[in-house]
């Protein structure tokens, strides 16, 4: 069996069962359906113990779409907006300090963490950076990734259920714009390829996703490329999205499963607690709906929140600025506060 045929093998399983996870939630009506439906079919799966794949080529396209979708919702009046949004920043940045430590703090003396695992398990996203850096640190990575990944398919999985609940509809889409032709389409993905890997070089998280966001904000906040992701090529990155975050699970050591799960569930609704507080402030500052800010900040990753301000229309670029704030923060913030504890004292 060839390298692409062993790929195959588990990729197609993988997207099939992300498919009829979109379909069945679609049907029952569950909020962002083709995002969620995916995110609960394959992590059920993946537990369940069968071999779930995403494939780095299939991923890197999903992330350039939804860049691109995203980017697309930056038009000149959205860009009028940006004068409110510094005061809520810095209200993003208070409620992440909150977080890591009263997490950090529940990990340790709650669940018996070491002190490392602790704080890296407690950090509210940017999950391929904090497990590159708990590797120099003899930190357990298998446990880190459960609880990171936990967080990110309970916010995925929750949130649009908090937005549907609280009634609010948002007008942020692009439907009235018209889809993008082919011949934009192209050359938009083809320079969003471009500048993600020179960001990649430069060493920005998260590089194609950002790459493609950026391009796209250019485009559409000019009015040079008015119009919005093609309904059909959306869904499937929606779909694809959601099947990548189910596929995380793939080989995590299940000895201490269920504890390691708890430790996420209740580290999640901690972070959730505190986002939502800091959201109804910053909501009275930027004058926008508190769903709005619960999406931005939400401790979760600006794949995912920004999907699901694109499906519920509620502000998807102020959402994207968010969180891509948050990655920056936390590039700079954890590595000071890493060194802080690696001087402690266990």
């Amino acid at each position: 069996m060839t390298a692409i045929e062993a790929q195959l093998r588990d990729t197609v399983p993988t997207l099939v069962i992300g498919v009829a996870g979109a379909a069945l939630f679609w049907l029952i009506g569950f909020p962002a359906a083709v995002l969620t439906g995916p995110a609960a079919a394959v992590s059920i799966a993946t537990l369940a113990g069968l071999r779930t794949h995403m494939p780095i080529g299939l991923r890197n396209a999903i992330f350039l779409v939804l860049g691109v979708q995203i980017g697309g919702t930056v038009t000149p009046e959205v860009i009028a907006t940006a004068l409110a949004w510094p005061l809520s920043l810095a209200v993003l940045t208070v409620t992440l300090v909150i977080v890591l430590m009263i997490v950090r703090a529940v990990l340790r003396h709650g669940f018996g963490y070491d002190r490392m695992t602790a704080f890296l398990a407690a950090t509210p996203g940017h999950l391929s950076y904090i497990l590159g850096l708990s590797a120099d640190v003899a930190a357990d990575v298998p446990r880190i990734a459960l609880v990171q990944s936990v967080r990110v398919l309970m916010l995925t999985l929750l949130v649009p259920v908090l937005i549907a609940l609280w009634g609010v509809e948002g007008n942020a889409a692009l439907a009235d714009r018209g889809a993008l032709g082919p011949p934009v389409l192209a050359v938009m993905l083809g320079l969003s390829l471009g500048v993600g890997l020179g960001f990649k070089r430069l060493g920005i998280p998260a590089p194609l996703l950002l790459g493609a966001m950026a391009v796209s904000a250019l485009g559409h906040g000019s009015d040079l490329t008015p119009g919005a992701m093609p309904t059909w090529l959306g869904t499937a990155a929606f779909i694809g999205m959601g099947t990548l975050i189910g596929t995380r699970f793939t080989g995590l050591d299940r000895r201490g499963l269920a504890g390691a799960f708890l430790a996420g569930v209740v580290s999640t609704l901690i972070a959730c607690v505190v986002a939502s507080a800091g959201a109804w402030l910053a909501a009275g500052i930027v004058g926008l709906p508190p769903a709005a800010l619960l999406l931005a900040f939400a401790p979760g990753g600006v794949e995912v929140m920004g999907a699901i301000a694109i499906e519920t229309g509620l502000e998807p670029a102020f959402v994207a600025a968010h969180h891509v704030f948050r990655l920056f923060v936390l590039s700079i913030l954890v590595p000071v506060l890493l060194a802080r504890e690696r001087r402690a004292v266990p």
